[in-house]
């Protein structure tokens, strides 16, 4: 089989395979608005699918695959967002030779809505990732990085809100700490500020200006570490009114996302699917006319 047959009828499997696995658990989604988060974390500039003599991921990944599932997922539910989760640079020579071109483009194409930063992202030094912004069709957010007095002041939000079927989305970012992770050549005058703190403001402005009906963190902090480093599952215990944190960073498999408190002790949810775009993401939100949300997840291979 052609290489191209085999992506196409692969892709078109994957797509049947992953809509069946969204049952409703136990509510009537009659009358409710649906609203579905689809999200990727450290692509790393992996463009083509993992080589058959792969030994851990032969044949998996791969954009082409991608678009074909997020292009069925959009026609099954046109509410649907499109999030990253930072690390779109560095890993193939792919980001070597177009110095991140091809992967804001490709990820445009797809129709991603929002991404964050992560560390990897300065590879190419701050002015190298603004020099590739025009190619990026979506909107960066990063809410604890203070851009100011370098050249990404202007180009990278706080967060960003979205309205699909009346529903008001407000997605914000969360970078990881650079110091000691990141040549300080590469981000220059940026400062790293208090992901929690940050988090508590921008998420109170966007349910009490923005009238947010939903909230989502990308972040790329980290799903969790034995330190006390500040971590995707730390911040949702120390904030609240957040939905949902899609993470990056630690690369971390989840199988279905995480329900954990946050500090009111309601249930919200973390996710994070892995690495390389070998899997997407999906989370269904379910609003009823009083702003009740019901949440129905599942993480999609690709």
């Amino acid at each position: 089989m052609k290489r191209r047959d085999f992506i196409k009828n692969t892709s078109a499997t994957l797509g049947l395979i992953g809509m069946s696995n969204f049952p409703v658990y136990g509510f009537n989604s009659e009358n409710k608005k649906h609203i579905t988060v689809l999200h990727t974390n450290d692509v790393h500039s992996h463009i083509d699918p993992f080589p058959a003599t792969d030994t851990r991921n032969p044949n998996q990944g791969g954009v082409a695959r991608r678009k074909a599932l997020i292009d069925s997922i959009r026609n099954e539910n046109p509410n649907t967002l499109l999030l990253d989760a930072g690390d779109i640079f560095q890993g193939t020579p792919y980001f070597n030779f177009f110095g991140g071109e091809l992967e804001f483009k490709l990820m445009s194409m797809m129709g991603y809505e929002a991404a964050t930063i992560g560390n990897h992202d300065f590879d190419n030094g701050i002015d190298g990732l603004f020099k590739q912004l025009p190619h990026a069709q979506f909107q960066f957010v990063c809410s604890n990085y203070d851009f100011k007095h370098t050249v990404l002041e202007d180009s990278v939000k706080p967060y960003q809100v979205f309205i699909k079927d009346g529903v008001k989305i407000g997605v914000f970012g969360l970078g990881i700490e650079l110091a000691g992770l990141v040549d300080k050549r590469m981000y220059k005058e940026t400062k790293y500020l208090d992901p929690v703190g940050i988090t508590q403001d921008v998420v109170k402005k966007l349910k009490n200006d923005e009238k947010c009906d939903l909230v989502i963190c990308l972040s790329h902090l980290g799903y969790n570490y034995k330190t006390e480093k500040i971590s995707d599952l730390k911040l949702a215990g120390l904030t609240q009114d957040i939905d949902l944190i899609i993470g990056g960073h630690t690369h971390t498999f989840l199988k279905k996302p995480t329900v954990t408190k946050n500090a009111l002790g309601k249930n919200m949810l973390v996710n994070q699917v892995g690495f390389a775009g070998l899997n997407l993401g999906r989370i269904d939100f379910y609003l009823d006319e009083s702003g009740n949300v019901t949440t129905d997840s599942a993480t999609i291979i690709v």
